[in-house]
């Protein structure tokens, strides 16, 4: 049902932080942190895929990908929780609100549809080795990073236009750290529906379809992994995907949390730590386990070292 009694909302509180008084420089110097650790790791993937032949490959490429995504993810929120934390203020504007959902939003599709991906990249490399040259060429490559990013963009344009067309009724107290959709629609008078409708459908092609890809994936990985006579061939296998499999887990298990559950059953408590697993942790930790598990990106870093260090030298 409609409420007729509607005002215009020209910009909306964060409440995300106002019950946080007593440690709030703590947080700040917390999020200063991770967001400085995770543009720098993730601008010294992209630079290292960039420079060292032995990472020109279509695994590096797609993990390129995530690097940038994982810089603009936090990009989009973590400078605005930063301020907010300094200086107490605590508001956006309407049109600030409706632009980081819009990007934010779109981060969370791609990211979805971009770990799906690199799971087939990784099924087509141990499950048929011989033909990986063939299936997975350059051009196949960006092919698919541009149906991520192009698909996340259009996902979100979606889900924004319709959370914008809802009614608000005055009160314009988000519930968040951040504009995400399921606050608004908590805040919204009208009728939600819709949008509801639209989060469950859609995520069925952006979040459960990848999902239950990658698990496939996986399923026939292990099978064919387990038939590797050699311990020592199995253990390489099983190194490469443990680590994207620890992301897809994190991710997608926090995303389908968050947006694909009935609005009103979401706690307020949930509905605020939740969503940072997905939008803080998994960039940080996204580098992380890509680069400390993996011997290219090692072999990779030390011999930048030593380049540097012959060019410092003469």
């Amino acid at each position: 049902m409609k409420v007729q009694n509607q005002t215009m909302i020209t910009e909306f509180i964060i409440l995300g932080f106002k019950n946080l008084q007593g440690i709030q420089l703590l947080l700040f110097s917390g999020f200063l942190i991770i967001y400085l650790f995770t543009i720098l790791w993730n601008f010294f993937i992209i630079i290292l895929a960039m420079v060292d032949r032995r990472l020109k490959t279509p695994m590096y490429f797609f993990l390129g990908n995530l690097s940038i995504l994982d810089i603009c993810y936090t990009t989009s929120t973590i400078p605005q929780m930063l301020d907010f934390l300094l200086t107490d203020r605590g508001s956006i504007s309407y049109v600030g609100c409706v632009l980081q959902l819009y990007f934010f939003f779109s981060f969370v599709g791609i990211e979805c549809l971009l770990l799906a991906v690199m799971a087939f990249d990784r099924y087509v490399a141990i499950c048929h080795p011989l033909r990986y040259p063939l299936i997975i060429r350059r051009h196949a490559c960006l092919q698919l990073a541009m149906a991520c990013w192009a698909g996340g963009f259009l996902n979100s344009a979606v889900h924004t236009h319709f959370a914008f067309q809802l009614p608000f009724c005055g009160d314009n107290r988000l519930d968040a750290f951040y504009c995400d959709i399921p606050p608004l629609l908590k805040l919204s008078c009208g009728d939600i529906s819709l949008n509801q409708t639209l989060l469950l459908s859609i995520g069925l092609i952006i979040a459960w379809t990848p999902m239950f890809c990658i698990l496939l994936s996986y399923v026939c990985i292990i099978s064919t992994v387990l038939k590797i006579r050699s311990a020592e061939g199995r253990q390489k296998a099983f190194s490469t995907c443990s680590s994207h499999l620890i992301v897809v887990l994190l991710y997608y298990g926090s995303c389908i949390f968050t947006y694909l559950r009935p609005v009103p059953s979401q706690s307020s408590v949930n509905g605020k730590l939740i969503p940072l697993m997905y939008s803080i942790l998994t960039p940080l930790l996204n580098p992380v386990i890509y680069t400390l598990r993996n011997k290219d990106v090692k072999k990779a870093w030390r011999t930048t070292l030593e380049k540097r260090e012959m060019c410092f030298f003469f």
